[in-house]
C-alpha cells in the first residue's frame, strides 16, 4: 500500500487544476506545469479543490506510479504557488561565479572557464559583494535541481580540504590526510 499515494492534495489559493485525458495542468501565479500520467494505471480526480489519485490495478506498475504521481502533482501545485530555490557556494581559492548575460561563468581550479546555459524559466541571482555564492530559483522543482546539479558537477567538492561546488544545506564528510612519519 502506498502512503504517499494516498495522500488527498489541497489545491492551494490562487492556483487552478485541469486534467485534460492524461494531462494534469496547473496554473498559479508563478506560472503553468503540465505532466503526463499514465492512464492506464492510475487515475486522477479534482474534486472541491482537493485532488486524489488513484490505483486502476494492482499490477507492479500500477504501484509503483501510484506514489510518484502523486509526489509529481504536490510539486506542481508548491511550484506554481511558492516556487522552489537552490542555493550552492565554492569553497577554494580563485573558484568564483559569475553572471553574463545568459549564461553562468564559473572559475573552479581548470585552466579555463566553463559556461553553462541558463535554461527559460529559471532565474539566477547571486547577493551583492558575493562571487561565491548563487542562488538558482524556479516553479519547476525537477529544472531547478538539475540545472543546481551541472553546476555542482562542474567541481565536485572533494574530501580532504573540501574545495569544489556544493549545495549550501550539504555537509561534505572529512578525510583525514597522509601522516607524515
Amino acid at each position: 500500500m502506498s502512503r504517499i499515494g494516498n495522500r488527498i492534495l489541497t489545491i492551494p489559493d490562487g492556483v487552478e487544476v485541469k486534467i485534460e485525458g492524461n494531462k494534469v495542468i496547473t496554473t498559479g501565479p508563478k506560472g503553468t506545469l503540465e505532466f503526463l500520467f499514465k492512464k492506464d494505471n492510475v487515475d486522477v480526480k479534482v474534486e472541491d479543490g482537493k485532488i486524489s489519485v488513484t490505483r486502476k490495478n494492482e499490477l507492479k506498475v500500477s504501484k509503483q506510479l501510484h506514489g510518484t504521481t502523486n509526489s509529481v502533482i504536490s510539486n506542481m501545485l508548491i511550484g506554481v504557488s511558492e516556487g522552489y530555490s537552490r542555493e550552492l557556494e565554492t569553497n577554494g581559492v580563485g573558484y568564483k561565479f559569475q553572471l553574463q548575460g545568459n549564461k553562468v561563468v564559473i572559475h573552479a581550479g581548470y585552466s579555463h572557464t566553463v559556461e553553462l546555459d541558463i535554461p527559460a524559466g529559471i532565474k539566477v541571482t547571486m547577493p551583492e559583494k558575493s562571487v561565491t555564492e548563487l542562488t538558482i530559483s524556479g516553479f519547476d522543482k525537477q529544472a531547478v535541481s538539475e540545472f543546481a546539479a551541472n553546476i555542482r558537477k562542474v567541481r565536485k567538492p572533494e574530501p580532504y580540504k573540501g574545495k569544489g561546488i556544493k549545495f549550501k544545506e550539504e555537509r561534505i564528510r572529512r578525510k583525514e590526510g597522509k601522516k607524515a612519519a
